[in-house]
């Protein structure tokens, strides 16, 4: 399970101080940053008239939509009342989420609309930089500063009744949210336990189900017999987009990409966060193998079933192979795996444990500190594949996850999605021992306990990062590589969480080594639980 926000409108791209340019085709429009690594954000409109999008503004941290959709406007949509700084208005009959987290600097803007017009205004006009065009029918890169404009912003009180709600989610990916009521759902495949997992064919992408990812983490060791901890995530993300739409620009999935290495020299977790829309070659997730790409980050599946996975990062670089020791893990019911209490609550999933690794890595510099350049690595992974279309239970806030490769060659992989009283919505489990036997747990038999919380000195948060698993009449005690491996993935999807590299142990006795996963936790703090 990974940790996306359950709001696809928050998956977006990190602009810091970029130009951008609009872009059009038809009545097709992107919002492009002319360095084309910083990925591509889609805009869909009919705005025949006096339409004022896009900017060259820096941006900061507050969160906003980008809504658009069915032959009407495109909107900015505000979704933390807290930041006081911007109004909004919107007209719009209906719309689909695509946008992103898109933070601004100190200027104060009003997003006004009316019509099938819509502005981006700043109060204070000198600082005001944004696209323009008067007839947007088929134009390319305009990027002027904006003209004053008189627009009526007619409903900002609507959109901030609808804020409060938004912005307490779960944040998973697959916790999406529901299309607003009085616009057109887009039609997602449905997961059921009818259809089984084949491989080496569903190791590719399922363009037709909402969300995807594939997720490989680690240990490593040095030449210096040094402990490292790598994760690498692809996630695709369907947008609804109309799949007859012939514009090259219509975004019909998203690539979003996560790197992470934990280093205890270098005190905390170094980490890096990409987005893009596929598409042009810069961003894919193929189908019938596994090969995605986002820039020049890669994970590729070879014939003999290897991964090559390439993620060259700001401060550290990720050069990995991983090789198969054991055949894939089958989650669930022949893959059908279900996340909460209803039948259509599941995901399509398994694992591949025990993957050897072999590689190099460049570590991350403390400050003052040189590089030494790619180190040799040699380690063991966990590789997850999972797939769906649907919403984890309204109750749940929030998941502990463990992805455990054993020393004698088992594997263990828990979850528990959990209640914000802290109680199991759904637990699972799986245990494959070295001879292949499978021995699966029900809700009532796997539990996670916490034993140390470490508070995070960025958000604040805090997380059990020392934990007792249940998985049957078994326990695993989990202890961590490091305290501080908390991912600040808000920039991209909208997530803070805490995911690491721990030790395994049994009655005092080390036997293994994982990954553990937790969210919520920064979700609960923000409702107050804490």
């Amino acid at each position: 399970m990974k940790a996306l926000s359950r709001d696809p409108a928050r998956w977006g791209m990190r602009a810091v101080a970029a130009r951008f340019d609009l872009v059009g085709e038809e009545r097709r429009f992107v919002l492009r940053r002319p360095d084309p690594h910083m990925g591509i954000v889609v805009l869909d409109g009919n705005m025949s008239k006096d339409a004022l999008i896009g900017r060259e503004v820096p941006w900061i941290g507050a969160c906003f939509d980008l809504a658009s959709g069915h032959g009407y406007c495109t909107s900015l949509q505000r979704r933390e009342v807290r930041i006081t700084g911007v109004d909004w208005g919107e007209t719009i009959p209906s719309y689909g989420s695509i946008g992103r987290e898109v933070p601004w600097t100190s200027a104060r803007l009003t997003v006004a609309s009316g019509g099938s017009n819509v502005a981006l205004r700043s109060r204070a006009p000198q600082r005001a930089r944004a696209a323009s065009g008067e007839s947007l029918r088929c134009y390319m890169s305009l990027a002027r500063k904006m003209p004053s404009c008189q627009l009526p912003v007619e409903s900002a009180r609507v959109a901030n009744r609808r804020i409060g709600t938004r912005i307490r989610g779960l944040l998973s990916i697959l916790m999406l949210t529901a299309w607003p009521a009085f616009a057109a759902a887009p039609q997602f495949a449905a997961v059921t336990p009818d259809h089984a997992i084949a491989l080496p064919q569903d190791t590719g992408a399922h363009a037709a189900f909402r969300t995807e990812w594939w997720y490989a983490t680690g240990w490593l060791t040095t030449p210096d017999n040094q402990s490292l901890g790598f994760q690498i995530t692809f996630f695709r993300s369907a947008t609804g987009h109309d799949a007859a739409d012939p514009s090259a620009f219509a975004p019909s999935q998203l690539i979003i990409a996560h790197a992470a290495l934990s280093d205890p020299a270098f005190g905390h977790l170094a980490h890096e966060q990409r987005i893009a829309r596929q598409g042009f070659g810069l961003a894919y997730a193929k189908p019938a193998n596994t090969d995605v790409k986002l820039d020049a980050w890669k994970m590729v599946r070879a014939a003999d079933g290897h991964y090559d996975v390439v993620a060259d990062a700001n401060g550290f670089s990720l050069h990995l192979k991983l090789t198969p020791t054991q055949a894939p893990l089958i989650q669930g019911e022949r893959g059908y795996s279900r996340k909460g209490p209803r039948p259509e609550q599941a995901s399509y999933y398994y694992s591949e444990p025990q993957l050897r690794v072999t590689g190099g890595v460049v570590r991350p510099v403390a400050a003052g500190g040189s590089s030494h350049g790619e180190t040799p690595v040699t380690g063991t992974a966990w590789l997850d594949h999972e797939w769906s279309s649907t919403l984890l239970d309204a109750n749940a806030v929030g998941w502990d996850w463990l992805g455990a490769n054993l020393t004698d060659g088992s594997a263990l992989m828990a979850f528990k999605v959990r209640s914000r009283d802290g109680h199991a919505v759904w637990a699972h489990a799986a245990f494959r021992k070295p001879n292949g036997e499978v021995t699966t747990f029900a809700p009532d038999q796997v539990d996670f306990t916490p034993l140390r919380t470490w508070r995070s000195p960025r958000t604040n948060t805090s997380y059990p990062v020392s934990m007792m698993v249940k998985t049957g009449v078994l326990t695993w005690k989990l202890d961590p590589l490091m305290d501080d491996q908390e991912l600040d993935s808000r920039q991209s999807t909208g997530a803070v969480y805490w995911e690491g590299a721990v030790r395994v142990s049994r009655e005092g006795v080390d036997v293994g080594r994982a990954y553990l996963e937790l969210t919520g936790y920064a979700d609960a703090r923000r409702m107050g639980r804490e």
